[in-house]
């Protein structure tokens, strides 16, 4: 049985070919790529909202065994055409039941979709790596988080964050600078599953984002200078190549919680297993 997917990237043209500039993957092709992983032969299509008005072929979520939304660097809360249309799909999906998983955008979708709210974070940016994600006593028996340990960090980079969860929304994992890190959301006959930080990313593809990030990074103190921030990009990329390197993972306080594929990516594998694939052979 081969199951088909629909990829909605929410990033804006401009956007994608930044990431393109510095090397980086297009959000969509991380997902596909995690798709492919934890789904061997599964189909796909890919929807770019912020430039296409209408789906590929105008197919509704109906259509599809999953929907799956990546990171976006626009705001939910504003009234855009490219915004408000990715908000009546997502109501969509929860209308046919057909399963969603998200991250970082993704996230912030499943809870506008069904009457959450979301705004800026007072905090600001939360960037590069999520420190002590905790799991919430409900996350701990979630089976969206079965493997996962109690406490993780996690690849991300955000500046919204949920404020007010819908009704059918259950809070799974926390940190202290976000408070909404794992969601599941249940609405109409449907159910999304969605993560603040992302598991589809690996330390290259954070590397890159942070290189295209610099005009704000720097600013916004993160990093002292263009100097500093090369110097921290470039311990990333050599601990990518080299995950054994002890050194560098004690310098930058990271572990198999992000370096393993298989650990990262728990959410999605069990999204794959405990959502669509049963709902596929009982249909």
């Amino acid at each position: 049985m081969t199951l088909r997917f629909l990829i909605v990237d929410g990033y804006p043209k401009a956007s994608r070919e930044e990431f393109d500039r510095v090397g980086m993957k297009d959000a969509w092709l991380l997902y596909a790529e995690m798709l492919q992983k934890h789904l061997p032969g599964a189909e796909y299509r890919v929807w770019f909202p912020s430039d296409d008005p209408a789906p590929p072929e105008g197919a509704g979520p109906e259509q599809y065994a999953g929907v799956l939304w990546t990171g976006c660097n626009l705001t939910i809360y504003h009234d855009e055409a490219r915004v408000t249309r990715q908000i009546e799909y997502a109501k969509a999906c929860y209308e046919a039941g057909t399963p969603a998983f998200g991250t970082c955008w993704g996230l912030q979708m499943a809870v506008a979709a069904a009457g959450g709210e979301v705004k800026a974070n007072p905090r600001g940016r939360e960037m590069g790596i999520a420190r002590k994600i905790r799991l919430t006593p409900e996350g701990l028996q979630h089976p969206m988080l079965q493997g996962k340990p109690p406490v993780y960090t996690g690849f991300i980079s955000h500046l919204d964050e949920v404020t007010n969860l819908p009704p059918g929304a259950v809070l799974l994992a926390s940190n202290d600078f976000t408070r909404v890190q794992a969601v599941e959301v249940k609405h109409g006959k449907g159910t999304f599953w969605a993560t603040q930080y992302h598991p589809e990313y690996d330390l290259h593809e954070v590397a890159c984002l942070i290189t295209a990030r610099e005009p704000k990074l720097v600013p916004e103190g993160f990093f002292r200078d263009h100097e500093d921030l090369l110097q921290y990009v470039g311990k990333l990329e050599t601990l990518s190549r080299h995950p054994d390197r002890k050194d560098l993972r004690w310098q930058l306080d990271i572990d198999d919680d992000v370096l393993s594929g298989e650990l990262r990516q728990v959410e999605f594998n069990n999204w794959v297993n405990k959502l669509v694939l049963p709902r596929a052979v009982g249909e």
